[in-house]
């Protein structure tokens, strides 16, 4: 996260906004090529002007955008791709960015504008794969698949999300219902629209179709979905969840048949370029995992070098950095961190944040009472509230602190009627630290090395900067199988500090 100015009642307004986006909608290009003489529909100047305003709030949401060779890059295998799609035969019609974000997520929006993260970048394995992505998501806006959800969509009608961490599995514990849903979706990065299962499976072959027509290997679609899949399960099993079910696949095909169908619709002989080396060689030196400008998940510890805090989970939670807050969830319970600026005293702030969770019309959502305390020294109060709703009664804590300068942070907690206290371990564990503490935390960084004699898949994995499932990790990052040798000079990633 970074220093947020919003109270939680601010926060995800961003994205939220975007929804007028879709009301471009215009005929459906698929329509159009099943007529004789297909008739392509350009980028509207409508879509350009909506795009524009939506696209530094997207920024904002998603870490900002990355500069430099390794965007550029992605910039222009993206702009290749994109001309494929009929929406504009200009590449200079279509802005691609390359997002500083730690979550797997790619998305693209009428007006030209497409979208990849670091995150995602980094589990690629060619530049076929990352076309296939960038393909699979102009491919939704050629077929106006926003448009034709807008009803059904929720709060994030614009974003296709071809992969992301488990949103579901983070999110959407049905003992905590809807109201934990929307509370701590906000600002987590962890955004979906949920496209039926045909228009999925439509965007990855309008991905494969473009990928075709710009001289890719369209196999590619299938083996990166199989890598989404993949890395999905890994983090589940990391976690401890049974739940291995990724987000992008939770209401369209299973992983499986998805790559089945990715693969078929390819054929099984095709041909093409991968340009595999040189995406290695231009991915090189990526942030992997989360930005220390952002702060750090370690674990259950979550440290923000920049702003010079740190706190731990309790035993059994995880955490997800976002760009405006934390996400931390376990089966006991669920719980967001933010700030925001302190312009009064601790109870008006605490007051203002429970006024935030409460959508226009449901009834306002209020603390029995306020308590003031101290943790390691710094001020701190908090409120609880006893909430029912139709999954059972849950209850609702804030609590915040003083650090200072006008600037608060809280923690917004969610459980069980009674079972709060889960939680004290975590509001306790909040500290400051030295300057000194704050230089020891590094960013990892995926690095492409070239295999030499005698290395193995072992013997490379021991040198990630994972203390756990190290193997996993290389084998999945590398898009290799468990009885995989390695050959000299062959390139494959690790990651490191």
């Amino acid at each position: 996260m970074v220093l947020n100015v919003k109270r939680a009642a601010g926060i995800g307004t961003a994205v939220s906004a975007l929804g007028l986006l879709v009301a471009t909608a215009g005929p459906s290009r698929l329509e159009a090529q099943s007529s004789k003489a297909p008739r392509v529909y350009a980028i509207s100047a409508a879509d350009k002007s909506q795009g524009a305003k939506a696209h530094p709030e997207l920024l904002a949401e998603f870490g900002g955008a990355l500069t430099g060779p390794q965007a550029s890059y992605v910039e222009q295998v993206g702009k290749r791709i994109a001309v494929q799609s009929g929406l504009s035969n200009a590449t200079g019609d279509f802005t691609v960015t390359l997002l500083n974000s730690p979550v797997n997520n790619a998305f693209a929006i009428p007006g030209g504008y497409v979208y990849v993260t670091r995150q995602l970048t980094a589990l690629m394995n060619d530049e076929a794969e990352l076309a296939g992505v960038l393909g699979h998501e102009v491919g939704h806006v050629a077929a106006r698949h926003s448009a034709q959800r807008q009803k059904a969509a929720q709060r994030n009608q614009i974003l296709g999300v071809l992969g992301s961490v488990l949103a579901g599995a983070v999110l959407g514990d049905n003992a905590f219902g809807d109201f934990g849903q929307k509370l701590f979706s906000q600002g987590s990065q962890l955004l979906t629209l949920k496209f039926s299962r045909s228009q999925e499976l439509q965007a990855d072959q309008l991905g494969i179709t473009y990928l075709k027509r710009a001289g890719y290997d369209p196999r590619a679609m299938s083996s990166v979905l199989e890598s989404l899949a993949r890395q999905n399960a890994l983090e589940a099993q990391l976690r401890g969840s049974s739940n291995q079910t990724p987000e992008w696949a939770s209401t369209h095909p299973d992983p499986a048949s998805r790559v089945r169908s990715a693969l078929t619709y390819a054929g099984n002989s095709a041909a093409g370029a991968t340009n595999r080396d040189t995406f290695l060689t231009r991915i090189d030196g990526l942030v992997y995992g989360d930005d220390p400008k952002q702060g750090v998940v370690d674990g259950r510890k979550f440290t923000h070098p920049t702003l010079r805090f740190a706190f731990e989970a309790p035993d059994g939670f995880f955490m997800v950095n976002g760009t405006q807050a934390v996400s931390i969830s376990g089966s006991s319970g669920k719980a967001q961190f933010s700030g925001g600026k302190l312009n009064g005293t601790l109870d008006s702030y605490i007051t203002s944040v429970f006024a935030g969770l409460t959508e226009s019309n449901q009834a306002r959502i209020t603390p029995s009472s306020i308590q003031k305390t101290t943790v390691n020294g710094i001020p701190a109060a908090y409120g609880v509230a006893r909430v029912q709703q139709q999954s059972g009664t849950v209850d609702v804590v804030v609590f915040a602190y003083d650090f200072g300068n006008s600037q608060a942070y809280h923690f917004v907690t969610l459980a069980q009627a009674g079972a709060a206290e889960v939680f004290t371990p975590m509001f306790r564990s909040i500290r400051r630290i030295s300057a000194a503490d704050a230089g020891t935390v590094k960013p990892r960084l995926l690095r492409v090395v070239t295999v030499k004699q005698g290395d193995s898949v072992r013997s490379l994995a021991a040198r990630m900067a994972y203390t756990d499932a190290a193997v996993d990790r290389f084998l999945v990052l590398n898009g290799l199988q468990a009885n995989a040798t390695l050959t000299p000079g062959q390139k494959v990633k690790i990651v490191t500090y």
